[in-house]
């Protein structure tokens, strides 16, 4: 069976990682994941990821969760546009999480930025999720 929404998987393991107190978490490797996690080990949400190679043509990423005396560095991390429901939004209406202390990561012709960074640049795009 294939799976419908990659990135929502891979959101779905941090999180379950984060409730179990795992240092590390499995991912299938595809180029948009690992451009997701370069955003949030940009903004100091996880520690950093690896990409180890499989075999037979496959990869897996190896997420390193991080803690802050000893409560997630992530309290909340949701998918917004989902494969039944693209949302995308300019560059003035892009989402302000918590008021400004958390992150939407956009989807833009520039790449998969942070909304600070979409902003800077003047580019809006696919809201992929949000992180606080």
């Amino acid at each position: 069976m294939s799976m419908q929404d990659p990135l929502g998987d891979m959101l779905t393991r941090i999180r379950n990682g984060l409730r179990a107190r795992k240092d590390m978490v499995p991912a299938p490797a595809s180029r948009n994941r690992e451009r997701v996690l370069d955003v949030l080990q940009r903004e100091g949400y996880i520690r950093g990821y690896e990409r180890v190679e499989l075999g037979n043509n496959k990869a897996e990423l190896r997420i390193f969760l991080k803690y802050f005396e000893g409560d997630p560095a992530i309290r909340s991390i949701d998918r917004v546009s989902k494969p039944g429901r693209r949302i995308y939004a300019g560059v003035r209406d892009l989402p302000r999480v918590a008021n400004g202390l958390g992150i939407s990561i956009v989807s833009t012709p520039k790449g998969v930025l942070s909304d600070a960074e979409a902003r800077e640049g003047n580019v809006g795009g696919e809201v992929l999720c949000t992180v606080f």
